[in-house]
């Protein structure tokens, strides 16, 4: 039986560990509405590049065809996991939803290049079947993200260019109502069949606006900024995941540490009330033998 000292102990150990949890969890909380507000911000930016390609699309000069590229079979992967623990099964998630996706595309594994972006996820890839040849670490906040998004961007024109990496594939854990789900984004070649959409899509004013930049110069710079936008996406919306994941594993730990406080509060009580009686018996015993 555990003594009364030792119990103190556990209940103060316990009492530290519930305000470390607590403390997590609204560190998580807050990481999670910084995430939102970029991704919300992100969304405005996507929005104004896709009008500037509406109207590039819709002053297309004759003869530029958008052809739907030929893939030689030539995969880059991109997957975003975590840094950092305590996130249950975040990383283990998006590497089976990584390596069955890839999977299906049929490429030969010789012909693959994959990018971990998160030390975490890389056991999980490799234990899945997907060896890891590169990895990026993942931003520690929002003024850290688009840095890590001209770093990942250098690295898949690297692949275009020079390993004749003709499908690049994205990867990322999406935030959704306080928990997170797999996503995959087809990031290189882009669709045609959505530049058409896009040209065909109606202007929301009577006039279109116009420019005078060189055609193709203008609209390889808008591919450009979609590309990050695309990218600086899927780092907000893992790095809400990974929080709302965090924030999840603290919940459940704030429970099982206050049950467990409960426990040990009562067997103190136990223990005291025991104590207690032991010395009113002996009290009551000794002034009966005085007597």
């Amino acid at each position: 039986m555990q003594t009364i000292e030792s119990l103190k102990r556990k209940i103060k150990s316990a009492r530290d560990l519930l305000s470390v949890v607590k403390t997590m969890k609204v560190l998580a909380a807050v990481s999670i509405r910084q995430y939102e507000k970029a991704m919300k911000t992100i969304a405005e930016y996507n929005r104004t590049v896709e009008m500037g390609l509406q109207v590039v699309l819709k002053q297309r000069p004759e003869g530029i065809r958008i052809a739907e590229p030929a893939l030689k079979g030539r995969l880059g992967a991109i997957i975003f996991g975590s840094d950092q623990g305590m996130v249950g099964q975040f990383n283990e998630v998006i590497a089976r939803h990584a390596v069955s996706e890839i999977n299906k595309l049929r490429v030969k594994q010789e012909n693959r290049k994959a990018l971990a972006v998160g030390m975490r996820v890389i056991s999980a890839l490799e234990e899945a079947g997907q060896p890891i040849e590169e990895y990026f670490s993942p931003p520690g906040s929002t003024t850290a993200i688009t840095p890590a998004v001209e770093n990942l961007a250098l690295k898949m024109e690297e692949w275009r260019s020079q390993q004749k990496i003709d499908q690049i594939v994205i990867f990322y854990n999406r935030e959704s109502s306080a928990s997170y789900s797999p996503h995959t984004t087809h990031l290189w070649p882009i669709n045609p069949g959505w530049f058409q959409n896009l040209e065909q899509k109606p202007w929301p004013s009577h006039a279109i606006p116009f420019f005078t930049m060189d055609w193709n110069r203008l609209f390889s710079s808008f591919i450009q900024q979609y590309l990050f936008a695309s990218l600086y996406r899927a780092f907000t919306e893992s790095l809400a995941g990974e929080n709302a994941a965090r924030l999840a594993s603290m919940q459940a730990a704030e429970r099982n540490i206050e049950n467990l406080l409960e426990e040990l509060s009562s067997q103190f009580q136990q223990q005291r009330q025991s104590s207690i009686t032991e010395e009113l018996l002996d009290i009551v015993a000794g002034f009966e033998a005085l007597k």
